[in-house]
């Protein structure tokens, strides 16, 4: 499995400028080889992939302005850029409900502030000093040290004024000891990032506290719009916004990996080898539970926290089931409802109901926690058979951690 090994330069660190030199000329050869593949997009209803624009770009100085490698990885980038327009195109006409609006051409970098990602391979990086835990990158003074074994490739990412350096490298799976009858669920939301149950008796629930993700947005929110009520003009960016984003970037995704980490590792303990996650498809374009809610809900990235549940648990051995949650909330787990797949238009009764905020009743008045209750439905409506003994020893009871305050 391929991962990522992450390094932050911020404008005062010694290599930012020859980054961001690197990022500038690779923006420059980004934007031109652009320009020839739109204008023959355009006017000839020809597309150039990277192979064609190669021999169209190759003694053109923005090309030679960068290692040879490193400039073809630009043209790559640009070519999966244009397969990503054209499948998304092939997806509009089939389905336009699923887009806000018609997939556009892509587009060029800023002219002034574009910058643009450098990718260099494995044969762009000094061999003799990776042998070392050393990274050397090809005809630059760029050297720093490394705790990864494999090196794939090194990225130079520009992010939010500053640039992260990603050392991408190869880590072999390493399965641990699991009871194959054991499943655990994962209900993702707000106040509770993750609500997880499991089918093995006597397994503890567990609510991941979501509320310090919410602190962490709103004081973002709150400093940023008084940032940009002093600005002038139409002006929506500064140098000080750039520098709160990227600060509250790095807590959510510090928060995510401790999260994701902490429910990989519990269950891991409880040897259970199989995750149900709950995911709808365009659940961010389609909320509607207030501003409030909807502003803190979308400031969060559950995809990536799924992202990072998913190849924690496959180092381990842990086979990951991603389906479509609907009705998992709506359902009487107690009850054992049936839980159908949403289809508009069709409406459904249930045994029980949500009551007050937390609560879900069952239909002879028994109370569970609302998210544990959909965390045990989603479970149950990927792999039916998971309950099949009965859900007698199945708790229902939830604790609550904040991760990195867990002892």
């Amino acid at each position: 499995m391929r991962l990522v090994e992450r390094h932050v330069i911020k404008i005062g660190h010694q290599f930012y400028k020859e980054i961001d030199d690197l990022a500038w000329r690779s923006k420059n050869l980004y934007n031109y080889a652009n320009y020839l593949v739109r204008q023959s997009f355009i006017f000839e209803d020809k597309y150039l992939n990277n192979a064609a624009i190669f021999h169209l770009v190759k003694h053109h100085e923005s090309y030679s302005a960068l290692p040879r490698k490193v400039s073809n990885q630009v043209l790559m980038v640009l070519h999966r850029n244009w397969k990503s327009f054209f499948e998304a195109q092939k997806s509009y006409k089939q389905n336009p409900s699923k887009f806000k609006g018609r997939p556009k051409l892509p587009k060029y970098k800023d002219k002034d502030k574009g910058r643009n990602i450098v990718i260099y391979e494995l044969g762009a990086i000094s061999k003799p000093l990776l042998t070392k835990g050393v990274i050397k990158l090809s005809q630059t003074e760029i050297t720093f040290p490394t705790k990864a074994s494999d090196v794939k490739e090194v990225r130079l990412i520009p992010q939010c004024g500053q640039y992260v350096i990603e050392v991408v490298y190869s880590q072999d799976v390493k399965p641990q000891q699991l009871n194959q009858n054991w499943i655990a669920g994962i209900d993702i939301g707000l106040d509770n990032l993750a609500a997880l149950t499991s089918n093995k008796s006597g397994f503890k629930p567990v609510l991941v506290n979501g509320r310090p993700l919410k602190s962490i947005n709103q004081q973002y929110n709150k400093t940023k719009s008084h940032l940009q009520s002093q600005l002038k003009g139409n002006t929506k960016i500064s140098k000080r916004i750039q520098a709160l984003t990227c600060k509250r970037n790095n807590r959510v995704d510090n928060y995510l990996h401790n999260a994701s980490r902490w429910i990989i590792n519990h269950l891991v303990n409880e040897g259970i080898s199989t995750l149900v996650i709950g995911k709808n498809d365009q659940w961010k374009q389609e909320i509607n539970l207030g501003t409030i809610t909807n502003q803190n809900f979308v400031s969060i990235p559950h995809a990536r926290f799924i992202e990072q549940l998913k190849y924690k648990a496959e180092l381990v051995g842990m086979t990951v089931l991603i389906n479509e949650e609907s009705y998992t909330s709506a359902s009487s787990f107690l009850d054992l409802d049936p839980i159908p797949v949403y289809k508009e238009g069709v409406k459904h009764s249930f045994s029980g109901k949500r009551i007050k905020r937390a609560w879900y009743k069952s239909k002879n008045g028994k109370l569970i926690h609302a998210d544990i209750n959909a965390s045990l439905n989603i479970t149950r409506k990927v792999v039916p058979a998971a309950f099949s003994l009965g859900i007698v020893g199945i708790a229902v009871c939830p604790s609550r951690i904040t991760p990195g305050q867990v002892v």
